[in-house]
Protein backbone atom coordinates (compact mmCIF):
# COMPACT_ATOMS: atom_id res chain seq x y z
CA UNK A 1 0.00 0.00 0.00
CA UNK A 2 1.42 3.70 -1.09
CA UNK A 3 1.44 6.29 1.47
CA UNK A 4 -1.56 8.99 1.00
CA UNK A 5 0.96 11.39 0.30
CA UNK A 6 4.64 11.08 -0.91
CA UNK A 7 6.87 14.15 -0.72
CA UNK A 8 8.87 14.98 -3.64
CA UNK A 9 12.44 16.14 -3.26
CA UNK A 10 14.28 17.56 -5.89
CA UNK A 11 18.08 17.25 -6.35
CA UNK A 12 20.00 19.81 -4.15
CA UNK A 13 16.80 20.48 -1.64
CA UNK A 14 17.53 17.21 0.43
CA UNK A 15 19.13 19.48 3.26
CA UNK A 16 15.99 21.38 3.23
CA UNK A 17 13.98 18.53 3.88
CA UNK A 18 16.41 16.95 6.42
CA UNK A 19 17.14 19.95 8.23
CA UNK A 20 13.94 22.23 8.23
CA UNK A 21 11.60 18.42 7.97
CA UNK A 22 9.44 20.11 5.39
CA UNK A 23 8.88 19.03 1.83
CA UNK A 24 9.44 21.06 -1.08
CA UNK A 25 6.54 19.73 -2.61
CA UNK A 26 3.91 16.61 -1.88
CA UNK A 27 2.38 14.51 -4.45
CA UNK A 28 -1.59 13.65 -3.37
CA UNK A 29 -3.11 11.94 -5.97
CA UNK A 30 -2.55 13.57 -9.10
CA UNK A 31 -2.08 17.55 -7.30
CA UNK A 32 1.64 18.53 -6.26
CA UNK A 33 1.34 21.25 -3.41
CA UNK A 34 4.33 22.59 -3.48
CA UNK A 35 5.92 25.05 -0.27
CA UNK A 36 6.86 28.40 -0.71
CA UNK A 37 9.68 29.08 -2.92
CA UNK A 38 12.21 32.08 -2.53
CA UNK A 39 13.76 34.40 -5.06
CA UNK A 40 17.18 33.06 -4.23
CA UNK A 41 20.51 32.54 -6.35
CA UNK A 42 22.23 28.77 -5.90
CA UNK A 43 24.42 30.15 -3.29
CA UNK A 44 21.65 31.63 -0.85
CA UNK A 45 21.98 35.34 -1.89
CA UNK A 46 18.85 37.49 -2.81
CA UNK A 47 19.19 39.80 -5.74
CA UNK A 48 18.71 43.33 -5.59
CA UNK A 49 16.48 43.30 -8.41
CA UNK A 50 13.01 42.69 -7.71
CA UNK A 51 12.24 41.72 -11.18
CA UNK A 52 15.26 39.02 -10.71
CA UNK A 53 14.12 37.71 -7.38
CA UNK A 54 10.17 36.88 -8.72
CA UNK A 55 12.33 35.34 -12.07
CA UNK A 56 14.55 33.35 -9.36
CA UNK A 57 11.18 32.03 -7.81
CA UNK A 58 9.75 31.35 -10.86
CA UNK A 59 13.16 29.24 -12.20
CA UNK A 60 12.90 27.73 -8.16
CA UNK A 61 9.82 26.97 -8.42
CA UNK A 62 10.03 25.04 -12.17
CA UNK A 63 13.14 22.84 -10.27
CA UNK A 64 10.36 21.50 -7.59
CA UNK A 65 7.49 20.70 -10.13
CA UNK A 66 10.13 19.07 -12.69
CA UNK A 67 10.89 16.75 -10.17
CA UNK A 68 7.40 15.57 -9.88
CA UNK A 69 7.08 15.51 -13.35
CA UNK A 70 5.46 19.00 -14.20
CA UNK A 71 6.04 22.19 -15.14
CA UNK A 72 4.48 25.88 -14.70
CA UNK A 73 1.87 24.78 -17.71
CA UNK A 74 0.83 22.56 -15.05
CA UNK A 75 0.08 25.17 -12.09
CA UNK A 76 -3.81 25.98 -11.18
CA UNK A 77 -3.11 28.03 -8.50
CA UNK A 78 -0.68 30.75 -6.79
CA UNK A 79 -0.32 32.26 -3.77
CA UNK A 80 1.99 34.79 -3.00
CA UNK A 81 3.09 36.90 -0.14
CA UNK A 82 4.76 39.90 -0.33
CA UNK A 83 6.54 42.33 1.85
CA UNK A 84 5.28 45.19 0.07
CA UNK A 85 2.32 44.28 -1.63
CA UNK A 86 1.70 47.23 -3.24
CA UNK A 87 5.00 47.98 -4.85
CA UNK A 88 5.44 44.43 -5.93
CA UNK A 89 2.64 43.08 -7.53
CA UNK A 90 3.02 45.18 -10.54
CA UNK A 91 6.44 43.79 -11.04
CA UNK A 92 5.28 40.40 -10.21
CA UNK A 93 2.39 40.21 -12.69
CA UNK A 94 5.16 41.22 -15.49
CA UNK A 95 7.37 38.41 -14.43
CA UNK A 96 4.74 36.37 -14.04
CA UNK A 97 2.92 36.91 -17.74
CA UNK A 98 6.74 36.14 -19.15
CA UNK A 99 6.90 32.64 -17.42
CA UNK A 100 3.27 31.36 -17.79
CA UNK A 101 0.58 31.71 -20.00
CA UNK A 102 -3.52 30.80 -20.65
CA UNK A 103 -4.79 29.53 -19.19
CA UNK A 104 -3.96 31.46 -16.21
CA UNK A 105 -3.78 30.18 -12.95
CA UNK A 106 -5.66 31.17 -9.64
CA UNK A 107 -3.59 33.56 -7.25
CA UNK A 108 -3.90 34.90 -3.98
CA UNK A 109 -1.75 38.39 -3.34
CA UNK A 110 -1.01 38.73 0.47
CA UNK A 111 1.27 40.95 2.15
CA UNK A 112 3.51 40.25 4.92
CA UNK A 113 5.99 41.28 7.40
CA UNK A 114 9.07 38.58 6.89
CA UNK A 115 9.45 35.98 4.67
CA UNK A 116 11.63 33.18 3.65
CA UNK A 117 12.69 31.89 7.47
CA UNK A 118 13.75 34.91 8.31
CA UNK A 119 16.85 35.50 5.25
CA UNK A 120 17.95 39.02 4.66
CA UNK A 121 16.12 40.23 2.13
CA UNK A 122 14.01 37.90 1.12
CA UNK A 123 10.65 40.12 -0.29
CA UNK A 124 8.45 37.66 -1.75
CA UNK A 125 7.44 34.33 -1.49
CA UNK A 126 5.91 31.87 -4.20
CA UNK A 127 3.43 28.77 -3.32
CA UNK A 128 2.10 26.45 -5.92
CA UNK A 129 -0.55 23.93 -6.63
CA UNK A 130 -0.32 21.85 -9.87
CA UNK A 131 -2.23 19.05 -11.82
CA UNK A 132 -0.07 16.27 -12.42
CA UNK A 133 -0.70 12.84 -15.15
CA UNK A 134 -1.64 10.25 -12.82
CA UNK A 135 0.73 7.93 -11.87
Amino acid sequence: MSPAHVPVIPAGLEDTYASWHLAPAVRVGDTLHCSGVLGTRPDGSVPEDLAEEIDLAFSNLEHVLAAAGASLGDVYELLTFHVDLAAQVPVFMQVRDRRLSDPWPAWTAIGATQLGGGLPGVRLEVKASAHLSPS
